[in-house]
C-alpha cells in the first residue's frame, strides 16, 4: 500500500536547495553545479520514495539544475566585443535570494510572534515555578526537515541492502509505528534518532517508521532537536 505523507509546513525545493548550499559551506553566486546536483538528486530519491506530497515541486527544480549543469559542460560559442558572458545560474540564484529574503523577512516576524507569547501583563501573572516542578522552558526546535532527511539517507545508506527483491505484504503500519514511538517516549524522555532507526530489522520498517516520525511532528507529538549544526538529531516528547 502507498504511504503518503502531507506536512503542513513542508519545505518546497528552494529550500532543500539553500539547505545543500549552506552545508556544503559555498556562495549562492557560484554555486558548485556538478556537486549540488548531486546531492539534491540524492535526496530527491528519499522524497521519491516517500511519496511526500508535492514532490512534483522538486522533480521539476532537479530538472532546472541538470539543464543548468548541462548548459555550464557545453562549449561556448565566441563572445564579441564588449559582450558579457552570460552565466547560466543567475536566474536560479535570482530566484534563491528573492527567496531567502521572504524567508528570513517570515522568520523575524515568527520570532516576534513567539517573543509575544511570553509577555504577560504584570496584573495577570501568577507563575509558580516551584508548583511547575522547576521545569525550563525550552525553545521550538531548528531542526529542518531536510536535517532530518540527511540523517535518514545516511542510515539506509549504512542499511544492508536486499540481495533479493521479493513481493511481499509490509508487515506494520504507519499507526502502529506511531504507537510504537509514543511507547518508547513513556519510557524515556528522549530518543536519539539513529538508535531508534538502527532498531528496525529491515529498509522497510525504517521508510515506515520514518514516515511515523514525520506524522507524529505534524500532530505536534514530539519534537525534533539537534545537539549542534549537522550534529546528533534527538527525538523528544511534546
Amino acid at each position: 500500500m502507498p504511504y503518503r505523507v502531507k506536512l503542513e509546513a513542508f519545505e518546497g525545493p528552494l529550500d532543500l536547495l539553500l539547505f545543500l548550499i549552506k552545508k556544503s559551506e559555498v556562495e549562492i553566486y557560484d554555486i558548485p553545479m556538478a556537486e549540488i546536483t548531486q546531492q539534491y538528486l540524492e535526496y530527491l530519491d528519499i522524497i521519491t520514495s516517500l511519496d511526500l506530497e508535492g514532490a512534483g515541486d522538486f522533480i521539476l527544480l532537479a530538472a532546472t539544475l541538470i539543464r543548468i549543469k548541462a548548459q555550464m559542460l557545453l562549449p561556448k560559442p565566441p563572445l564579441e566585443e564588449g559582450e558579457e558572458e552570460e552565466d547560466p545560474r543567475a536566474e536560479l540564484v535570482r530566484r534563491l535570494l528573492d527567496y531567502q529574503r521572504f524567508k528570513e523577512v517570515a522568520t523575524q516576524m515568527g520570532g516576534l510572534e513567539s517573543h509575544q507569547r511570553l509577555l504577560y501583563h504584570r496584573a495577570f501573572f501568577d507563575y509558580d515555578f516551584e508548583a511547575d516542578g522547576g521545569s525550563y522552558w525550552q525553545p521550538p526546535s531548528n531542526v529542518t526537515l531536510f536535517d532530518l532527511m540527511g540523517a535518514f539517507k545516511q542510515i539506509l545508506a549504512r542499511a544492508a541492502a536486499d540481495k533479493q527483491h521479493t513481493v511481499e505484504t509490509i508487515s506494520v503500519t504507519t499507526e502502529e509505528q506511531i504507537e510504537f514511538i509514543e511507547q518508547e517516549l513513556q519510557i524515556k524522555d528522549q530518543l536519539l534518532f539513529l538508535a531508534l532507526m538502527e532498531r528496525m530489522p529491515t529498509r522497510m520498517m525504517m521508510i515506515v517508521t520514518f514516515i511515523a516520525l514525520l506524522e507524529l511532528i505534524k500532530r505536534g507529538g514530539v519534537h525534533i532537536v539537534q545537539s549542534g549544526n549537522f550534529g546528533e538529531i534527538w527525538i523528544r516528547r511534546a
